[in-house]
């Protein structure tokens, strides 16, 4: 199984995520947000094959150029948010991909609605996804900030069709804070869904 580490950087805390592959040494670095040379310390001595990113805003790509240049690591992004926040990928992130890290299978899932592109990792254990590396698509209590009442309802929509068919085992790694589950999260998020919503509803959410 692989080993995930976290490193909160920058004036937001925004979450570097490390899956690390052990008897092979190899990395790979999930949201470059801030503090080049502190990332940098934080995957020494590791070979990081990959740079992904969860969503395309500042604070969690800031760092990336930097970082990108000192590893010469190719860099992974959803197409939606390569032309939302003009960044550059050398390979493009879509839903259902998988990608293969040492022996194991990273699953992307298209969760729009906190950003056009924002995507989670899931992390396959035995045929199902077991952690998740959800960007700032979910967080314990809510989802992520939207900036209109269109984007919230998507972002809803997106978390049904992905998150909220996993089982309640499931942990949910964040763009900022602490993990929380599936389970912790479930009910709340479908009485909410449920509704009434206010049509004007947006911004930071809570499920209660």
């Amino acid at each position: 199984m692989l080993e995930l580490k976290v490193q909160p950087v920058g004036e937001y805390q925004s979450n570097c995520y490390l899956l690390v592959a052990p008897k092979t040494h190899q990395g790979i670095l999930i949201d470059a947000g801030d503090d080049a040379q502190e990332i940098l310390r934080f995957i020494e001595p590791l070979e990081i094959t990959q740079i992904l990113i969860t969503h395309g805003h500042v604070d969690h790509v800031s760092a990336l150029e930097v970082v990108r240049d000192a590893l010469g690591a190719p860099v992974g992004i959803h197409p939606a948010d390569v032309a939302e926040f003009g960044l550059r990928p050398d390979l493009t992130l879509e839903d259902g991909d998988s990608i293969d890290f040492a022996g194991e299978e990273i699953r992307v899932s298209h969760v729009p609605g906190h950003t056009p592109g924002s995507v989670i990792f899931g992390l396959i254990d035995r045929g199902d996804i077991r952690r998740a590396i959800v960007g700032d698509a979910i967080f314990p209590g809510g989802p992520g900030h939207t900036k209109t009442p269109q984007a919230l309802a998507t972002s809803l929509d997106s978390l049904a069709r992905t998150v909220f068919t996993w089982g309640d085992e499931v942990i949910l790694y964040p763009g900022h804070g602490g993990p929380t589950t599936v389970g912790e999260e479930r009910a709340a998020f479908e009485a909410f869904r449920a509704g009434p919503l206010s049509p004007d509803l947006c911004g930071d959410v809570t499920w209660r």
